[in-house]
């Protein structure tokens, strides 16, 4: 095992001038979206994007900075692998559902068609298939040599990250996409948040109990901070399951509230609503208001 060397500096700055050049890709599209695209396809009178939408796109767009970019990249490259699962823990529960929910309903028929790319969308962004790609790709990004390979060759880590972020949009779809079709329903959303919490425990479980080193990239590299690899791998592990678990069910509790009080106010109201997330209370009230303010139909005069 390789001790701390003195003098090293982990917090030296280097260049990514390939995550700029994305970052700034994103927000080059994201406004030619908005003022070519947008006044093109959305009726006039209607909101091209909300406030709301700009605001989880300028707050996605600066985890995703934090996450691929120094210094998180490099100390979780070189140094520490608990940085790096940070990184991912980012990259697949924090930066996807902000990007989805920024994302207009119109953009995302736009951009992804209804040819090939939207068929797969349509059938991969469902309960099962997103259940399974999450434990598949939980289980990858832990295997032994997919992680050495990632540290140790530079275009297989971006590669490798472009890949996780693709699988974690899938897998936010039935719960934030912008597709209303894909959407689950609240109980749905709920079950489906409560697996994916669930599924790391394996490896979670695995790097935290393991009493010899996994991953031989970061036993060669200098101990950041004195910090041994083995207790790298448990405090990695450990925010594995501890950080997500917390986070998720923190979302789940979110919607439980949201769906009781839906339910609550519907049932004062006298209305009957679906469980689908796609029937807000914004459409309920609207559709009594049109009750309460449309003609009463003609009555027939009675018969003599």
């Amino acid at each position: 095992m390789v001790l701390a060397q003195a003098g090293t500096d982990y917090f030296r700055w280097q260049p990514h001038p390939e995550v700029w050049l994305l970052l700034v890709g994103l927000v080059v599209l994201a406004i030619y979206a908005v003022r070519v695209l947008g006044p093109k396809v959305v009726p006039e009178g209607e909101d091209i994007v909300t406030g709301r939408q700009k605001g989880f796109f300028i707050g996605g767009m600066l985890v995703l900075w934090v996450s691929v970019d120094w210094p998180m990249h490099d100390i979780a490259e070189e140094y520490l692998y608990s940085a790096h699962m940070v990184q991912h823990f980012l990259l697949t529960l924090v930066v996807p559902p902000m990007f989805l929910l920024a994302t207009p309903t119109w953009l995302a028929r736009a951009v992804v068609g209804e040819g090939l790319v939207g068929r797969i969308v349509h059938k991969l962004g469902r309960p099962v298939p997103v259940v399974v790609a999450f434990a598949a790709v939980t289980m990858l990004t832990h295997w032994a040599t997919i992680v050495n390979l990632s540290v140790e060759v530079g275009w297989f880590h971006y590669v490798a990250h472009v890949a996780i972020f693709t699988v974690s949009l899938l897998v936010w779809m039935p719960i934030c996409g912008p597709y209303p079709e894909l959407r689950s329903s609240l109980p749905l959303q709920m079950m489906l948040l409560f697996l994916i919490s669930i599924i790391p425990t394996v490896p979670a479980g695995w790097l935290t109990f393991a009493e010899t080193v996994i991953y031989d990239s970061y036993d060669q590299a200098p101990r950041m901070w004195g910090i041994s690899v083995l207790v790298d791998q448990q405090v990695a592990g450990l925010f594995m399951k501890l950080a997500g678990t917390f986070y998720l069910w923190g979302i789940i509790a979110s919607i439980f509230f949201r769906w009781a009080i839906r339910h609550e106010q519907a049932e004062r109201a006298g209305v009957l609503v679906t469980e689908r997330e796609v029937l807000t209370w914004d459409d309920v009230h609207r559709e009594l208001t049109h009750l309460e303010t449309a003609e009463p139909a003609p009555t027939e005069a009675p018969r003599s």
